[in-house]
């Protein structure tokens, strides 16, 4: 089999549990075809450290810009103004990881909507796809996002849904960004995806989190993207290398 050329359209390598192997880690991803790294920002803190990650790999890590919805607070308009000020010096490869979350923080639902809405008008400004988290709030997710329909490209990120809010998500030009969850036992996802085309899917592993069937409850990293790969394979009884050309062509579509 030819090496693989794939893309994990969703990493966080410059989290803290990757700052003593990271070389090996974007090493052990190359050696199984994954030519990108997208990585996702959570907050203001850690963009320089997200920036230098990209600035050591630029060819590989491609850094995105945004807050994490778990990471709004009061002083969210604050943070963000902040944020902005980067557009001025970088070039980033989206607006992400940004939108809703109702599973881990529900106080300040009014503070995520607010910067959703703003981080979505930064991508439209600046040209930019969007990566979306929404976890216990598809309802709410996708209505901010029908104001904006046509507007960008962009991915639902660690999408868990069912077939109709499959459906919905790709009837607004997103794609689904498929990882581990698709090869746990006992997900339903799987269902999903075989009745999904791979034209309307991206592979991720949202690392560190989240690792696919055979290393549950490890610690993630971008190679197990081929682990991915290789069980929608067997879902959808094509080739991985099937798998590999469709997603990252779509990957490639996404951020151009």
């Amino acid at each position: 089999m030819d090496k693989l050329t794939l893309i994990d359209t969703h990493a966080h390598i410059y989290d803290e549990r990757f700052d003593k192997d990271y070389k090996s880690v974007i090493e052990r991803s190359l050696k199984v075809g994954v030519k990108k790294i997208y990585m996702p920002s959570i907050n203001l803190d850690l963009i320089p450290k997200l920036l230098s990650r990209s600035k050591e790999y630029p060819n590989i890590c491609f850094p995105m810009i945004g807050i994490h919805p778990c990471d709004i607070k009061e002083n969210f308009k604050d943070q963000l103004q902040k944020m902005e000020h980067y557009f001025l010096n970088h070039k980033f490869c989206a607006v992400g990881e940004i939108g809703l979350d109702l599973y881990w923080e529900q106080k300040f639902i009014k503070h995520q909507i607010e910067a959703f809405e703003i981080q979505l008008k930064w991508a439209e400004k600046y040209d930019l796809p969007i990566v979306i988290h929404s976890r216990n709030a598809f309802d709410q997710t996708i209505n901010i996002l029908k104001k904006f329909k046509n507007k960008f490209k962009g991915i639902v990120h660690c999408f868990d849904g069912n077939y109709e809010q499959a459906k919905q998500i790709i009837d607004l030009g997103m794609y689904l960004g498929i990882g581990g969850i698709v090869t746990f036992k006992n997900s339903e996802l799987s269902n999903t995806i075989r009745r999904i085309d791979l034209e309307n899917i991206v592979l991720e592993t949202d690392s560190p989190y989240l690792a696919p069937t055979p290393y549950r409850g490890k610690r993630n990293e971008p190679s197990y993207v081929f682990e991915i790969a290789k069980f929608i394979s067997k879902l959808k009884n094509v080739s991985i290398e099937k798998v590999a050309e469709i997603t990252t062509k779509n990957a490639e579509n996404i951020f151009n």
